[in-house]
């Protein structure tokens, strides 16, 4: 089958000194973008292809150059066409965390640390030039739930008390994530690369970064959709991150906070993915999210969310695990 590549791919290599080198398809995310391995003698590097309009690799260019600046591990930036979506990259190799852990599970405490360890250094910084994570962004992010779960599972629901119960629990973490942290938004074990060491990490997929709590990638990281994370690990890493970063009496209670609003949001996600883009594998992983939205919904800073959840989403659906999904 001949491969699809972007227009204007060998122009860009050429022009950036990488003339006739070798070009492998990668596997994808749930975005537009796609990625090519560039190989030319002994050195390699990485394509993203991200082409306009589906896609802008501004905002990923300048959160690559803000963290790279900051001494955080961003793949740097080779060369880039932004006009055309292409973007060369530092290679990070093949070693993400996700199956660096699958294969060596004795090592998930020590891994766990490191990356918690860049959290710490992470929201050390002033805040970069991103825009605030504020109550807007999170209830648009938080209705996706309402918007694509609830009518897959023909649910009538009372949309006007979702949004007033949201209000209701994030406004207090507002004033407490000023002046705020940079926060990636999808820190966890599939955008985190082993550099040839534990402590050694590089960051994928920050493209999303505005300023907010510092609690939120702790949230990605340890309430991880993709991967289980004991509650015996969760617990002993947020004690971790709380040591080192010291974060106030009412961290506990914002990590829950956001913990369901990026459960709930990445469940709405998930039945997108199925319904719109025809990615039903994503179905399989809400079961995880689920679990864990269960778990955040039973901190008493999100008892008007729980209420709502009680008198909206049907028991037996939520014992399924979110449920049963049918084409």
């Amino acid at each position: 089958m001949e491969l699809n590549f972007p227009e204007g791919l060998e122009a860009f290599l050429a022009q950036a000194g990488w003339q006739g080198a070798a070009i492998e398809p990668l596997a994808g995310d749930a975005s537009f973008r796609r990625y090519f391995r560039i190989r030319q003698g002994e050195r390699s590097a990485m394509l993203m292809d991200a082409p306009p309009p589906n896609e802008d690799p501004a905002p990923f260019l300048r959160a690559a150059k803000w963290l790279d600046a900051n001494g955080l591990r961003a793949p740097r930036i080779l060369a880039e066409d932004a006009s055309r979506g292409l973007v060369l990259l530092e290679d990070f190799g093949e070693v993400r965390m996700r199956e660096y852990l699958d294969q060596w599970p004795d090592d998930e405490r020590q891994v766990y640390e490191a990356a918690i360890d860049a959290l710490v250094e992470l929201h050390r910084l002033p805040p970069g030039p991103f825009v605030d994570y504020s109550l807007a962004e999170y209830q648009r992010e938080a209705k996706l739930f309402v918007d694509w779960y609830c009518p897959a599972q023909n649910l009538y629901i009372d949309g006007a008390g979702y949004t007033a119960a949201w209000e209701e629990v994030l406004s207090p973490l507002l004033p407490r994530q000023r002046p705020g942290v940079v926060v990636l938004r999808d820190y966890h074990a599939e955008n985190i690369m082993l550099l040839g060491a534990l402590h050694e990490q590089g960051l994928l997929d920050f493209q999303d970064a505005l300023v907010g709590h510092p609690a939120y990638d702790l949230v990605s990281l340890l309430q991880d959709a993709r991967r289980d994370v004991s509650p015996e690990l969760e617990a002993a890493m947020f004690d971790y991150y709380v040591s080192k970063a010291e974060p106030g009496a009412d961290f506990a209670a914002d990590y829950a906070r956001l913990g369901a609003q990026r459960n709930a949001k990445i469940v709405g996600i998930f039945v997108r993915l199925w319904k719109r883009d025809g990615k039903p594998r994503y179905l399989d992983l809400i079961p995880r999210v689920w679990a864990q939205l269960e778990r955040d919904l039973a901190h008493p800073a999100l008892e008007p969310v729980a209420r709502w959840f009680d008198a909206n989403v049907p028991a037996e659906l939520r014992a399924a695990g979110g449920g049963t999904w049918q084409p």
